[in-house]
């Protein structure tokens, strides 16, 4: 891995190159998760489903494959996480016109309440990055980095369960769980990342309840 001072670097080189993309990719999602909850039908999902494609597809080839490459140092990572970035992309697409996975706010209070609580925090990485000192090129935006757009995809999903696609939801949850609280957080000082560390043990614990409560039905006593 790439030292700290490396790594701000390759992310601060990535966001000035990529200037305006990421405000319009910020306030695409914010616009298309909005009306998804405030109006859910297929056309609101269809638009979701759709930003969060074109969010994956930047980020798998933009950023892993092209602007900051340099940040997988002498390995071939960010290669490896480019391509599942792309295949999520390619997934989300196809499920935008299949309409399989229904996406809408939670009807139980204490789900929709942490759905919220989460979305909002995903929304304020921005806010948190230049609460911890990072000028406008290191803050890290939903849809254009891989974290918050992580995050916000992951809680997104869960309001699909259990009609969600586990291909999908398990590369998420490998990108939002192993890695955040030993390289992100620990290594590289990305703080912002707690709130993917949180919505990754979230969205585990609400799928590992989908699928004991699928058994149980399967398997009447």
């Amino acid at each position: 891995m790439i030292p700290k001072e490396e790594f701000w670097r390759v992310m601060a080189a990535y966001g000035a190159g990529i200037r305006p993309a990421q405000v319009i990719f910020y306030v695409a999602a914010l616009l298309s998760v909005g009306w998804l909850f405030l109006k859910p039908g297929r056309v609101q999902n269809l638009c979701a489903k759709l930003v969060l494609s074109l969010a994956f597809a930047w980020t798998g080839i933009a950023f892993y494959m092209i602007l900051a490459r340099g940040m997988a140092g002498d390995s071939h990572t960010n290669y490896v996480f480019g391509a599942a970035f792309l295949v999520v992309s390619a997934l989300f697409a196809v499920d935008a016109f299949r309409q399989r996975m229904r996406f809408s706010l939670p009807t139980v209070a204490w789900r929709r309440a942490t759905t919220l609580a989460l979305l909002g925090l995903v929304f304020c990485y921005p806010l948190f990055g230049i609460a911890f000192g990072h000028d406008f090129t290191r803050l890290i935006v939903p849809g254009t980095f891989p974290c918050p757009t992580v995050a916000l995809s992951l809680l997104l999903l869960t309001t699909a369960l259990p009609q969600v696609d586990k291909v999908i939801y398990i590369l998420l949850l490998i990108c939002a769980i192993p890695f955040t609280p030993f390289v992100q957080i620990a290594r590289y000082g990305v703080y912002e990342d707690t709130i993917l560390l949180g919505t990754g043990i979230y969205s585990l614990v609400l799928l590992l309840r989908a699928r004991k409560t699928e058994r149980s039905e399967d398997c009447p006593t």
